[in-house]
């Protein structure tokens, strides 16, 4: 397929007049997706969009239409994070004079609410891709080469039956999975994939890892009512984001019931008849209901014919691509966490739309659109919220040469009638060379909400001046990022 010169501004309808000839016959599609994530069907609906015949095949399994983060991630995380805190407000609504009992979890309801709301999200997903024109595939597909795909079909009786494909471009799209190290008893442990339907609740749930999954359901399920222990084998949890925020953060779950216990980790796991004995490696004991590792994720890769392909992977298995998304065969492409790159939705969404700009042309009137990772604003849903945007006090240090730290801790307005002893913390990192804001960090309620729009400006070069020269909204607590005036280093 020819490319047309980036630059050039046409019409979609005449962008395709020499796309789509005769020669196109040679193959069954133009544009084949694997994987039904955001990324993949991303992609799939803008390609079918610009009249490119599109097939997206996924993989009937834990997660349907929308991938990780629809069915077993961001969303029913989200959820469930909003159904903790309801308990949390209760509590807390007795320092405003409201006087009720403590009300009770019906974890049958949440989750057939919660699944009613997957189930809701996924019909749009796949009426959004029938109506641009996308054929949706659901099975399993195994590259053959770099132009054949084998698809193994689900029968309407269960039964499998295989189909042959071709496409001229492909397109992997299929995200990442849990990764669960090998250790005796590992048989008894679950993974976010299976957390969300675990039946009977876990009065007593045993979390292995520090990262942000890791911390966002320690505080979720502890709000929820079970009796939550965290460890992890590092010093502290959430590494690579800014020192203060991880220390900070920790201090905070601790205040609401979490039972973090650092440089911590697990020897082996037994199932006695009072439920699962952990012994850890220092020789303590541990017994809970459920164990969930959340102790990071690989590219989802197993069973793709890769190699058959020839498609490259680095030593973890992540797809290598290169600025364009392109693997080393020219016309297979890549985005999202199976390329390890910068494992959250947004980003696979917006790579998604630069590829299809790249190889299709952008909308009629439109520059091609370029991923941009500097500045990606990121939110962890723990009790509080952490949001973040820029660089950490050491990166920036590793960088600039004169760097001002300006930082606010306090008790916020709503909790000094709740009664509750949660604190917010809020930072700003700037290059004193040029003013510039390099850095923001928050933990707090609705961190990620009011980070959002700070992550705007800073994407717009806001210098310090022009947040102290923007009036806040009082009384808030976001107006705190623009009422600090003295650095504290």
């Amino acid at each position: 397929m020819r490319e047309v010169a980036r630059q050039t501004v046409i019409t979609t309808e005449d962008f395709y007049k020499p796309r789509l000839g005769s020669h196109m016959s040679a193959y069954d599609f133009d544009f084949f997706v694997i994987g039904g994530g955001s990324g993949g069907v991303r992609a799939a609906r803008l390609a079918a969009q610009r009249g490119v015949r599109v097939a997206l095949a996924e993989a009937q399994g834990v997660a349907g239409l929308g991938g990780t983060c629809v069915n077993v991630g961001c969303i029913p995380k989200k959820l469930y994070s909003y159904a903790a805190h309801y308990a949390q407000a209760a509590v807390e609504a007795r320092g405003y004079g409201w006087q009720s009992e403590t009300p009770t979890l019906d974890w049958g309801l949440l989750k057939a609410r919660r699944a009613q709301e997957i189930a809701r999200l996924n019909d749009i997903y796949d009426q959004l891709l029938r109506g641009a024109g996308v054929t949706v595939l659901h099975g399993r597909a195994q590259l053959l080469d770099a132009h054949t795909v084998r698809l193994a079909l689900l029968n309407a009786d269960g039964s499998t039956h295989h189909q042959t494909l071709t496409a001229e471009r492909f397109l992997i799209a299929t995200g990442g999975t849990p990764n669960v190290p090998d250790f005796h008893g590992r048989e008894f442990v679950i993974t976010s994939n299976e957390l969300f339907d675990l039946d009977p609740f876990p009065a007593r749930l045993l979390i292995v890892g520090g990262g942000y999954i890791a911390c966002e359901f320690a505080s979720i399920f502890q709000g929820l009512g079970s009796q939550v222990t965290q460890m992890y084998r590092g010093v502290q949890v959430l590494r690579g984001f800014d020192e203060e925020v991880r220390h900070f953060t920790a201090q905070e779950m601790r205040k609401h019931g979490v039972d973090l216990r650092l440089n911590a980790d697990v020897r082996r796991i037994t199932r006695e008849a009072d439920g699962l004995h952990v012994l850890l490696e220092d020789g303590g004991h541990v017994v809970a209901d459920a164990v969930l590792y959340a102790t990071g994720r690989v590219p989802n890769v197993r069973g793709l014919g890769l190699e058959a392909a020839g498609v490259a992977q680095s030593g973890e298995g992540a797809i290598v691509v290169d600025a364009s998304y392109r693997t080393n065969v020219p016309n297979v492409y890549a985005v999202g966490d199976v390329t390890a790159r910068v494992q959250l939705t947004p980003a696979a969404l917006g790579e998604s739309m630069q590829l299809v700009d790249h190889l299709f042309g952008p909308v009629a009137g439109k520059l091609p659109r370029q991923m941009d990772y500097a500045l990606i604003p990121t939110a962890v849903f723990t009790h509080p919220n952490v949001g973040t945007v820029g660089l950490t006090e050491v990166q920036a240090r590793q960088q600039f040469s004169d760097v001002l730290v300006f930082r606010s801790e306090f008790r916020a307005l709503r909790h000094t009638l709740s009664g509750s002893t949660e604190r917010t913390l809020m930072k700003l990192v700037v290059d004193a060379g040029t003013d510039r804001v390099v850095g923001l960090h928050m933990v707090g309620s609705d961190a990620g909400e009011i980070v959002q729009g700070f992550a705007v400006a800073m994407r717009a070069g806001a210098t310090k001046s022009v947040f102290d020269g923007t009036l806040g909204i009082h009384p808030t607590v976001a107006e705190e990022f623009v009422t600090m005036r003295e650095p504290v280093r």
